[in-house]
Formats: structure tokens, sequence, C-alpha cells
């Protein structure tokens, strides 16, 4: 932290108290509980919150900025708030599952839990309301996927009958920006906080604005038009991730990407990938352009 409060770079931090995590998994594996909703048990929302004030703090004596990634506890966005209700450099991203998914998913019977552990782990769907109040004030900045798709299937099966050996992680990736888009229909978010939380607020704190997170001469033209009546049905039988199973299968939203275009070339048309080998470049980045 030291370090990047002279160079300019952007901290992100995962938070857990991973130590205080650790004991309690020995404690409820001896205690013979050991299905998938353990996971979330043993994560509790209040090592999240001490972890995130810590962090803050070490931060603050730093003089460095801190970006906490994927919040899905009630308490941690109130450390959040706190922080930048003084002024501080501190800004805070959630992920789709934390939004859309919850506790219920973790117990699910016959080990099917497993397809939703992660960490930081689904919550209560109570702490939901924070989130999406947290995302409209701006005490969380960025909604990203933290996507990580382990299959079901000789992937997340390693931790039946031990909780502790289901890789963490699940594939959504595709669902993002169509999920996101169903909140501003059901009115958690505004068209315009949608393109900021998703867009322009990424480029900007990642080092890449202008050239991307805007439309505007001189930026690369990386558009999508996008179609906000097209109503589907997600299903791991017709999404393009490479995973076994969807996290969100079953669920109807309304808007879909129909045409992206990539520095103004078309890379996918009416779900039809168009792009080719060798289209992509390195970009350097500069350092957050997006602090308070």
């Amino acid at each position: 932290m030291q370090r990047s409060a002279v160079n300019g770079g952007l901290i992100m931090m995962h938070p857990e108290n991973g130590v205080a995590i650790d004991v309690l998994v020995e404690q409820a594996l001896a205690r013979g509980e050991r299905d998938p909703r353990y996971h979330g048990e043993v994560r509790h929302a209040l090592l999240e919150a001490e972890a995130t004030h810590r962090a803050i703090q070490l931060a603050r004596v730093a003089g460095a900025p801190l970006y906490v990634v994927h919040v899905s506890a009630e308490q941690a966005v109130a450390e959040i708030a706190q922080a930048r209700d003084l002024g501080l450099n501190v800004f805070g991203e959630t992920c789709p599952q934390y939004l859309f998914l919850s506790t219920d998913n973790l117990a699910e019977p016959d080990f099917e839990g497993a397809k939703y552990v992660c960490s930081t782990p689904l919550r209560p769907r109570e702490h939901q309301a924070a989130l999406w109040r947290g995302l409209r004030t701006n005490d969380l900045s960025v909604v990203s996927t933290d996507h990580c798709p382990f299959c079901f299937v000789g992937q997340k099966e390693l931790g039946r009958g031990d909780f502790s050996k289901i890789p963490n992680g699940l594939p959504g990736v595709e669902n993002r920006m169509d999920l996101l888009h169903q909140a501003v229909l059901d009115g958690h978010i505004s068209r315009r906080r949608w393109i900021e939380l998703a867009c322009a607020t990424p480029a900007r704190m990642f080092g890449l604005y202008p050239r991307k997170g805007t439309i505007a001469p001189g930026a690369d033209a990386d558009i999508v038009v996008y179609d906000p009546h097209d109503r589907y049905t997600m299903s791991a039988q017709t999404h393009h991730m490479n995973v076994d199973y969807s996290a969100y299968e079953g669920r109807t939203v309304s808007g879909r990407a129909r045409t992206v275009l990539s520095r103004g070339a078309v890379v996918v048309d009416r779900g039809e990938y168009r792009g080719h080998a060798g289209h992509g470049t390195f970009l350097p980045r500069a350092t957050s352009q997006y602090l308070i």
C-alpha cells in the first residue's frame, strides 16, 4: 500500500478474515457440518466487514487508494460508505450473484448448492437492499462478475462430503449486462447508472479512459447495439460459456446484445461470432482516473 501510494497503483482487496475462517471451517467439519450451505455460514458477514474496515484503515495510514472487490454483506457496504463520507479514496465493487442469488441457493438439496459456492459467499436476501442502495448512491462503484467457471461435473463435485473442498466460483460473465438491464426494468437502478457501473466507471478506474468507456472522437469504437425488448430464458443449454451449468438457470430477462463492435469491427451479430484471431491488441494502461 505504501508503494502504491507513491507509484499510483490501485490496491484490489478481497474482504475476508482468512485466519478466522480457517478456524470456523475446522470446527464446522468436526461437528459434521459438511454440506455446501456451511460454506456461507463459516464465512460470516462480520468477518467481511472486519476485513474491509482493517484494509481501509491500513490504506488510510499508507495514503493509498483502495478497491474492495466482490462486496456481498450489508456491514461491509457500511464500512465503505463511512470511508467515502470521510473523503477517502475507497471504492466498492459487487457482482450479480450477490444481487440476484442468496443463501437459499447454497442450501439447495442433493449437493446442488455446490454450484453456488463462491467467495465472498452468497448472503441472505436481506443484504440485497443495501447492495442496491449502495449502487444507487455510488458507495458501490462497479458491478463485475468474478467469473470463475468451474464445472459441476468433475470439479464442484470434488467437495462432496466436505464443503471446504468445493472449488470457489460461479460462471456469469455472459449474464452480467442482461441481469443489470433487468435491474433497470425492475427499478433498482437507472439506465444511465447501468452504463456507469458496467462500462464507464471501470474504464476510468483501471486507466483505460478515454480510449475505452465512452463514445467520443478519438476513442475506440467499442459499441454494443442493445435490444431492450429481446426476452429470453437463461440456460446452460444455450449460453456460450464453457461450463456445464448456469447459476441463473430458468431466469427470464428482457434485453440482450444484438450487435457488438470492437474498434469499429463487428465481432458479434445476432448471437453469431464474427471476430477472428489476431484482432485483439495490447493496451498499456494509465493510473486510475476515478479518485475522489
